[in-house]
């Protein structure tokens, strides 16, 4: 049996834009995924609402990404596939995100991958763009316009790192939409096709 940690943000953890439950694990992608991939593979997902990247998270450990990674991979004796999806919570309009800050959150997480599964594959997850939805959504006390730009170049930032570390890389813009709700969280649909999108390049990049 090969282990992948799904390692994420509220798009990981099946944050549903309508109600603020979390989807059920039959809805969530990373959920979904474990039933695609079947019985050969083991999924442990790793989401967490508000979950930054780079920036040390006020709401806590377990919201900084970056930091709280070497505690949650400690938790697991062997992992083969790691995949990645964080970085549009470090959008933020309080946090002041740069390019630089992408480009060092996602290094810091590859590099500790390496340090404690050197032999685990990554794949980097490239979230989709913020709709302007955000700015009429709860949300806006945390995103705005410059929530919505930077979310945007975050795709060319990550596919450079993956090539340049030899990562596989998946552009969710490609694959699903943010709900018209919130212009941040995906719709049972999307993550359907997330999930289809990730088994695949799993599947086509064989752990055996």
């Amino acid at each position: 049996m090969k282990n992948i940690l799904c390692y994420g943000d509220s798009n990981t953890f099946g944050f549903n834009p309508a109600d603020g439950s979390r989807y059920k694990k039959s809805q969530r992608w990373s959920g979904i995924l474990s039933e695609i991939l079947g019985a050969q593979y083991r999924v442990f997902e790793e989401g967490c609402n508000n979950r930054t990247m780079y920036f040390k998270n006020t709401a806590g450990l377990k919201q900084s990404g970056c930091e709280y990674f070497c505690e949650c991979l400690k938790k697991y004796d062997s992992i083969d596939f790691v995949v990645l999806g964080l970085g549009i919570n470090d959008t933020q309009f309080f946090y002041n995100a740069d390019e630089t800050t992408f480009q060092k959150g996602l290094m810091s997480l590859i590099s500790d991958t390496r340090n404690s599964f050197n032999e685990a594959k990554i794949l980097v997850l490239t979230p989709s763009i913020i709709k302007k939805d955000i700015l009429n959504s709860f949300f806006a006390q945390m995103f705005d316009e410059t929530s919505i730009e930077k979310s945007k170049i975050i795709c060319n930032i990550y596919k450079k790192i993956a090539e340049k570390q030899n990562c596989l890389f998946l552009d969710l813009n490609q694959i699903a939409q943010t709900s018209d709700t919130d212009g941040l969280h995906y719709g049972v649909e999307a993550h359907k096709k997330i999930a289809a999108a990730v088994a695949q390049i799993i599947n086509n990049n064989s752990l055996n």
